[in-house]
């Protein structure tokens, strides 16, 4: 049978780039399959994407070499709206996709462009928008929905013009956890029913793995590294060689010994073959002795009945919060879209003022403080760094807050080495912000807060849309800073593998209240709270259920303090 999508000794160098991104691929793509196509950031499996739905070389200009079919045409000839006839792409970053002021508009507008009879349209788009879900919101504005509501809205945009091909641009990035889960069935709904070929670019591989793929493809270093099954795949130690983080019942298997079969059908927890393995889990588990976490007994922030709104003619935002978080901690702040997690932290930062209620810093009630008087305590590092960086060099950007403050150059300078030296980018001082990685983007970013000496760094989504060797980069990076500097950091996050692997405590929000303040490990081996905070449970508490273990959360703790260990003989003997 002819492939759908194939590559032949494909190669592609950006106009800007010295060395070709993409290397010689060669790939086949069935009608019908699901493939997942992973690998690290500059990897090259963006770029595969942009062959397959024609923005190379339309858009992005540079040398191609070999061929490429899509639906029996040739992307280069095709141009964009050629082969979008036949690929419809839901990017990473929705908002971008958004062309109608209503959800009905958006949806219809590859239709008015095709001239569609209005009768005809109309039937088409509540068509789509029933497919995902989204019939209820024809009328609401896009800006105005979730994260999940604009993914639905963008994926019927592109099921009315009925393409063969979807693809889909790291559809989790943006999500909570449930509202992921909703959208990897409604991909596999779309898949299994239509027979469309479907085509996800991913870091969160768990996550995606949710519902089975056909195959797995890794990309590295501009070349196709590894091409099979989940099975397959997971029962090899490749994914942890190629930087890409296993899923979790399969790396504490692997902790334990367990020499993982195919056959067992590994690539989902539900369905897993557990029996060969449950005695040698439960043996490594006695061996691992969790130590109590220690925690400070002196109190860095507390709210006490904090409510807010934004409109102060409908409910509040958040309501009655009271929390209090200690010196030295290191706490997720998590839940659902808009329960109220980001609108904690500008209450804190001063951004906007609380309606009623108190806020305290080391016992003092911190009300009356200005913005800027919060700034020198209180750190903010935006999920977005590009949205914090304000100068063009590294130096220059770590020392505009002292500059503000009219601080003496010979202390500024001071101040800015050993913040930069904290960070690993003192030998970048020079250099210009744009010439750095993502993840050195975000230690600037950083540094510019550290060097306002601050005692509590809130951090919003500390690593969203990173791959695993950045995730990890900056994850122990902010560790370091807690151990060894004392900081308080609190994190807003969706990631639960984060919340688990670096944060012993958790503060869970739904519609603007705290329902749960725990130790990460129980909280994600609670069904009740998962699923009203529309959190994910983690699959070691279905792993420890499965294989019998009396306390599920045990096993969490002790999977969590030996990877730690772990992580800490690694940099010993580097």
């Amino acid at each position: 049978m002819e492939p759908i999508i194939s590559f032949r000794n494909v190669s592609f160098q950006y106009r800007t780039k010295s060395t070709p991104t993409l290397k010689n691929i060669n790939l086949e793509i069935h009608k019908g399959e699901k493939v997942l196509i992973i690998g690290s950031s500059g990897s090259g499996k963006s770029t595969i994407a942009k062959c397959i739905n024609g923005l190379i070389p339309s858009t992005y200009a540079g040398k191609l070499d070999g061929e490429i079919s899509v639906c029996g045409k040739n992307p280069s000839r095709e141009g964009i709206f050629g082969i979008s006839k036949h690929v419809g792409t839901v990017l990473q970053d929705t908002d971008g996709q958004f062309i109608g002021l209503t959800v009905a508009e958006d949806i219809a507008f590859a239709l008015e462009n095709d001239n569609t009879p209005t009768e005809e349209m109309h039937k088409k788009v509540l068509e789509a928008a029933e497919t995902v879900n989204v019939e209820k919101l024809l009328k609401a504005v896009p800006g105005t929905l979730s994260g999940g509501q604009k993914q639905r809205v963008s994926m019927a945009g592109i099921l009315v013009d009925n393409v063969e091909v979807l693809l889909f641009d790291e559809p989790l990035a943006n999500l909570d956890p449930a509202a992921g889960k909703r959208i990897i069935s409604l991909i596999d709904k779309i898949n299994s029913e239509s027979d469309k070929t479907v085509i996800i670019i991913e870091h969160r591989l768990e996550d995606v793995l949710y519902k089975k793929v056909d195959r797995i493809i890794v990309v590295e270093d501009g070349q196709i590294a590894i091409d099979t099954s989940p099975n397959e795949l997971l029962s090899t130690d490749l994914l942890p060689q190629k930087g890409i983080r296993e899923p979790l019942y399969i790396a504490a298997l692997k902790h334990a010994g367990c020499k993982l079969q195919p056959q067992d059908k590994l690539e989902s927890i539900e369905s897993m073959n557990l029996k060969p393995y449950k005695e040698r889990l439960k043996n490594w588990f006695k061996q691992i002795q969790v130590p109590p976490v220690k925690t400070s007994k002196e109190i860095a922030l507390e709210l006490r009945n904090v409510s807010f709104a934004y409109d102060k003619s409908k409910s509040n935002t958040v309501e009655n919060i009271s929390f209090a978080i200690h010196k030295g901690e290191m706490v997720s702040l998590v839940g659902t879209n808009g329960a109220g997690k980001s609108t904690i932290a500008s209450l804190i930062c001063g951004f906007n003022k609380q309606d009623s209620g108190e806020i305290f810093l080391n016992g003092r009630e911190i009300s009356d403080f200005s913005i800027k008087q919060r700034g020198e305590k209180i750190g903010f590092v935006m999920q977005n760094q590009n949205q914090m960086i304000c100068k063009s060099i590294i130096y220059d950007e770590t020392a505009l807050g002292l500059t503000a403050r009219k601080i003496p150059k010979n202390e500024i300078k001071e101040k800015v080495f050993n913040a930069l030296k904290i960070c690993g980018m003192y030998p970048y001082r020079n250099w210009p912000v744009n010439a750095v990685s993502f993840g050195q983007k975000k230690r600037v970013t950083i540094a510019s807060i550290l060097v306002m000496n601050p005692e509590v760094i809130i951090l919003d989504e500390p690593t969203a849309g990173q791959d695993y060797a950045h995730y990890t980069e900056i994850m122990e990076f902010l560790r370091q800073l807690n151990l060894e500097l004392g900081i308080t950091i609190i994190m807003i996050t969706h990631d639960m593998h984060l919340m688990l692997e670096y944060t012993d405590r958790a503060i869970v929000l739904s519609n603007g209240h705290i329902i749960a303040d725990d130790k990460s490990s129980n909280i994600l081996t609670d069904e009740k709270i998962t699923e009203e905070a529309s959190l994910k449970k983690t699959s070691l508490y279905d792993l420890a259920v499965k294989c019998g273990f009396e306390n599920p959360s045990a096993l969490v703790d002790a999977f969590i303090y030996y990877e730690r260990n772990q992580r800490k003989q690694a940099e010993k003997e580097a």
